[in-house]
């Protein structure tokens, strides 16, 4: 598959014409550029990183090594954003009235999913890095929905306003440090460490992203961030004093959604 996806890079083409074109034979450049990368596919970096382009929720992204890959796991928080924001009997607003910000956007690939399935919701962007905040805008532009996201560089929910919005949505830094060397080698090497890496315990953003996003969310607003199966228990203690408190699994029955209401009286 990634020899694959790099001869459609090297030619420019989909996969389409490369299954109908098996004749087609490099000329010297074409081989040039493929033998590169190759050469550095077989020195562990990502093929996301060598093509620059990831696909999320149908999107095509613009990735680099400023921004952690977006993955199919977390598609699972799109999902459980819009299971809730279109459920019915709940007293929620109607998801053209939404207000949702997506915390450590990286390559926008949240908050771009969300604005693609809710045309008329509110999104804003936040991420503290301002490399990925330049990736995300491209990503943004590339799929017409500037308008739609309002991306600002931000320290997790700093400067945005107490009781605003509807949904606080993360894929937040959680391995623990004490954990890397379960972590594969290539993103340990080539994905930003901050992007994955959280402190020692795994827990150090997620232990400041809930009490900010009590603050930033309206009575009745929604927390739902990604996880890991091996800090699910400690998340589910943190969120001990919110209601409606859930624990999402991932298509391998591994924890992977945190999900957490704030309380009407709080």
């Amino acid at each position: 598959m990634n020899a694959e996806l790099l001869i459609m890079f090297t030619l420019g083409c989909d996969r389409a014409y490369l299954y109908a074109h098996p004749e087609r034979e490099l000329t010297p450049n074409e081989a040039q550029r493929y033998g590169e990368a190759l050469a550095r596919r077989a020195a562990g970096e990502p093929a996301q990183y060598i093509t620059g382009h990831q696909e999320f929720w149908g999107l095509d992204l613009i990735v680099s090594p400023a921004v952690l890959i977006p993955r199919p796991e977390t598609e699972h928080v799109v999902e459980a954003v819009l299971e809730l924001a279109n459920a019915d009997g709940r007293g929620r607003p109607s998801p053209h009235d939404l207000r949702i910000v997506d915390v450590g956007t990286g390559s926008g690939a949240i908050a771009l999913a969300l604005a693609k399935e809710l045309p008329t919701a509110q999104i804003h962007a936040a991420e503290i890095s301002p490399e990925a905040l330049e990736v995300a805008r491209a990503n943004g532009a590339r799929h017409e929905l500037t308008s739609r996201i309002e991306f600002r560089q931000a320290d997790l929910l700093d400067g945005l306003p107490a009781a605003s919005f509807d949904f606080v949505v993360s894929n937040p830094p959680y391995v623990g440090e004490s954990e890397e060397d379960a972590v594969q080698l290539e993103v340990r090497k080539f994905e930003p460490r901050n992007a994955v890496f959280a402190g020692p315990t795994g827990l150090e953003v997620i232990e400041r992203l809930i009490p900010q996003a009590h603050t930033a969310l309206k009575p009745d607003g929604w927390l739902v961030f990604e996880i890991s199966g091996t800090i699910a228990d400690r998340v589910r203690s943190l969120l001990a004093s919110w209601d409606k408190v859930e624990i999402k699994n991932d298509l391998q029955g591994i924890g992977r959604v945190a999900i957490a209401r704030k309380s009407t009286h709080s």
